[in-house]
């Protein structure tokens, strides 16, 4: 059962508190590899601030009333997009937001995109299952100082059904 969720654009005003979402769930993925200085942890407010603001950025935000409960970054290039820091809030995990912000990524990408990119921990398994679940497939893994990303793509075509139009 997916708990029921408002999704929209998150805002500079928003950076607060989605720098303490992400903190609270990237919890556990530094637990996994035993290293609390992984990007999400240590991304500064303001850092955070010019990222939402960032040319070609697009973060979105799940709220759940007035709590933000989830979120995912996409970066807009030529042709592609690449998700990542996909967060859920640790006491709201399993209940299909995470799926939700997935599903709520088209609208917000250019015609021209044809593949979206996601990477995650390699070990991180029930991240890649996710992403695997609604149609990535993992294409090569990166090492990244201490970390090894895995690197799953989805081709985006007419079988997909997926209506691409501008944000509102």
């Amino acid at each position: 059962m997916s708990l029921e969720v408002t999704i929209r654009t998150v805002s500079e005003q928003d950076a607060g508190e989605l720098l303490t979402l992400r903190r609270a769930a990237f919890v556990s993925e530094a637990q996994v590899y035993g290293d609390p200085n992984i990007p999400p942890l240590t991304q500064t407010l303001d850092e955070l601030r010019a990222d939402i603001a960032g040319e070609g950025v697009v973060t979105l935000g799940a709220w759940a009333g007035h709590r933000l409960v989830g979120s995912v970054r996409v970066l807009l290039e030529p042709g592609k997009a690449t998700l990542g820091r996909l967060a859920v809030a640790p006491d709201l995990q399993g209940q299909g937001i995470g799926t939700q912000l997935l599903l709520a990524v088209p609208p917000y990408l250019s015609e021209d995109t044809s593949e979206l990119w996601v990477f995650t921990g390699r070990d991180s398994v029930h991240n890649v299952a996710l992403y695997e679940k609604h149609g990535y497939t993992h294409q090569h893994d990166q090492t990244a100082g201490d970390l090894t990303y895995a690197y799953l793509r989805k081709i985006v075509g007419a079988a997909d059904d997926v209506e691409v139009a501008p944000p509102v």
